[in-house]
């Protein structure tokens, strides 16, 4: 993996230390720097300045409110509030040009439903629903109707997200937080953390790969995939890995008219508009934790899994051809595929930011917030997280999610 320079720190103490400057270390960056201004030091340590292989420029960059879970869905409420105003919250960042549009694609996401699955489908719309998403049951008869190019016959039905769901542009939104945050005095580096030094309960120090050391007030462990990596070198462990996920690009001889929705299969695999194109994915064969720098492509995953899965439930997907595809990593928390937010309740200024399994870019303007919330006024002010806790990791709690792709 090519690396840029890596370029030493202004100052050799910070008040907060975030590891790792993607979306969600520089949503937590961005809350930090509108709630404390210049009155802390805050500096944010990112080993691929590129972005290159960072789950967020490899993501989906979609959003959902179906989830079981009520805090997922006020989650991604607040997520849907931050990307429609963002252009103008990030305004006074960009003085001399457009404030970024995230181009948010609301198409909703449609869940296809075995007719043995029905009845927990109901209850999830019914709770969806009660917290204000605008999530439908659509029988399978009117799931044809809505979507006459949909393969209906062996679905017990279908729930679809007919508004506040879609797709956006992870880059714009990752840009806007990370030139904010630096526009309200956080500093960047392009750098590696490469051990952290304990005393008396707490990070004081955090060692860079340019032989830098620098105190520090509070550590945020935002690593995404690489989490497990920065929480060893504190002698702790959760259990978040990197999981390969691959996307596919493919172009359609046959179009789908109308408005298509980010089709959820009954195999797992996934398929939505990008354009003329559409994008396809699924969980692959085998699926297990990878090597940190394992970004290899697996070809057959499309052809042996994803285009028979597609070409099941939409027919019209009989002549693909792939135009792109890439490979990207989940952080992913093999607990319960849930995120891990809070501090170490013995480490104690050791925070975590970690193992949102897919749902990082969606949920990372809530959990910026909330990672904010909890260093400057030690507790939740907005929406609770508390069941993302820490704590629940060695009690081997999960948090449970059902609606988990």
């Amino acid at each position: 993996m090519a690396i840029p320079p890596y370029k030493a720190p202004a100052r050799n103490a910070y008040d907060i230390v975030i590891v790792g400057g993607a979306v969600v270390g520089s949503s937590t960056a961005y809350w930090l720097s509108q709630a404390l201004g210049d009155k802390v030091s805050i500096l944010v340590v990112e080993r691929d300045s590129s972005y290159t292989f960072s789950s967020t420029a490899l993501s989906t960059s979609a959003i959902r409110q179906q989830y079981s879970n009520p805090i997922n869905v006020k989650i991604s409420q607040f997520g849907i509030e931050i990307i429609r105003g963002f252009a103008e919250r990030m305004a006074p960042f960009y003085p001399n040009e457009p404030a970024p549009d995230l181009g948010f694609k609301e198409h909703g996401y449609l869940y296809c439903c075995s007719p043995e699955g029905v009845d927990a489908a109901r209850e999830r719309v019914e709770l969806q629903r009660s917290l204000g998403a605008h999530t439908v049951f659509l029988e399978p008869g009117a799931l044809k109707e809505r979507f006459p190019w949909l393969n209906v016959e062996d679905l017990g039905g279908g729930s679809w997200g007919s508004r506040e769901e879609g797709w956006f542009d992870s880059m714009g939104l990752l840009n806007g937080f990370r030139r904010a945050a630096r526009g309200s005095g956080v500093e960047y580096i392009d750098n590696a953390v490469t051990g952290l030094d304990l005393a008396d309960g707490r990070v004081v120090s955090v060692r860079l790969a340019t032989g830098e050391t620098v105190a520090c007030g509070t550590l945020v462990n935002a690593a995404g995939p690489r989490a497990q990596q920065v929480a060893a070198m504190a002698g702790l462990s959760i259990p978040v890995a990197p999981y390969k996920r691959y996307s596919f690009v493919f172009a359609s001889a046959n179009p789908i008219p109308g408005r298509m929705p980010n089709v959820i299969d009954l195999s797992g695999t996934f398929v939505r508009p990008e354009g003329e194109l559409f994008l396809t994915g699924n969980t692959p064969q085998g699926d297990g934790p990878a090597d940190y720098d394992d970004f290899e492509m697996h070809f057959e995953e499309f052809d042996d899994y994803i285009w028979p899965a597609l070409w099941h439930r939409i027919p019209a997907f009989d002549a693909l051809k792939v135009q792109t595809s890439w490979t990207g990593h989940y952080e992913y928390n093999m607990l319960d595929h849930n995120g891990i937010v809070g501090f170490h309740p013995e480490i104690k200024n050791f925070m975590f930011a970690n193992g949102f399994s897919g749902h990082g870019l969606q949920q990372s303007p809530a959990v910026g917030r909330a990672v904010s919330e909890l260093i400057v006024h030690g507790a939740f002010q907005t929406l609770d997280l508390s069941p993302f806790c820490y704590e629940r990791i060695p009690r081997n709690e999960p948090f449970l999610e059902e609606a988990v792709i």
